[in-house]
């Protein structure tokens, strides 16, 4: 059973998170600020962490970014108030896989978590399978019914970032340090160009997928059944 780990002072909202995910058949746990899930985790790993911004002690920020040194393959969501843009970029960018803006209908969130658990399975099997198209990490390889395709490994290993978490968001930054590393010293053109060489190279296949540009944001790979 997937255990879900939700953190949030409002005492309101944390009872019905709860109860609907246990209803949903989760496996339920509740704190009510960073420092208390810090604590939770460390005694029982949780699969997945859904978390509020706004918290006494230490914040949502704080906790993600605690959470991430922990675990850089932690499934995290976090639900807040603040809906502006500038919010969101800085949850992506402390790690988040998913924002979701209170109030929310309490069927998107199950949504949503079903959504990035299956991102994070895709991810650990090492190959990615999206209708007709399969990417095979430890070969490198994509295959397109019949066709067969050899990428350079840069290109290859941005599609397969990209198409690990279909309908996911990815700041610049974030594929920067996924496919070339920290150490990277190009700028954030260096993604812009291999996104164009990919839609060249699957132009002929936009109606399997196609990578979408969020503006102010960065990219996500769309699908047929993620758009």
């Amino acid at each position: 059973m997937t255990s879900v780990l939700v953190v949030e002072d409002d005492a309101n909202m944390l009872e019905m998170i709860l109860f609907v995910l246990s209803r949903e058949g989760y496996r339920v746990r509740g704190a009510v600020n960073g420092q208390e899930a810090l604590a939770e985790m460390e005694s029982s790993p949780a699969d997945l962490v859904l978390l509020d911004v706004m918290m006494p002690v230490m914040d949502g920020w704080d906790l993600c970014r605690e959470l991430r040194l922990l675990n850089a393959e932690l499934p995290i969501i976090m639900i807040t108030a603040k809906h502006e843009t500038s919010q969101k970029v800085k949850g992506f960018g402390l790690g988040a896989d998913d924002y979701l803006v209170k109030p929310f209908d309490p069927q998107e969130l199950v949504v949503r978590i079903k959504a990035v658990l299956r991102r994070y399975r895709i991810a650990a099997d090492k190959r990615v399978i999206l209708g007709s198209i399969k990417l095979d990490r430890l070969r490198g390889t994509v295959s397109i019914g019949s066709e067969n395709w050899n990428l350079p490994p840069k290109e290859f290993e941005l599609l397969y970032q990209l198409a690990s978490y279909p309908g996911q968001i990815f700041l610049r930054e974030q594929l920067i340090e996924a496919v070339w590393g920290f150490d990277h010293e190009g700028d954030e053109r260096t993604v812009d160009v291999h996104i164009k060489r990919l839609r060249e190279r699957f132009a002929a296949y936009t109606h399997l997928f196609r990578i979408v540009t969020v503006r102010g944001l960065g990219y996500r790979l769309e699908t047929e059944s993620h758009d």
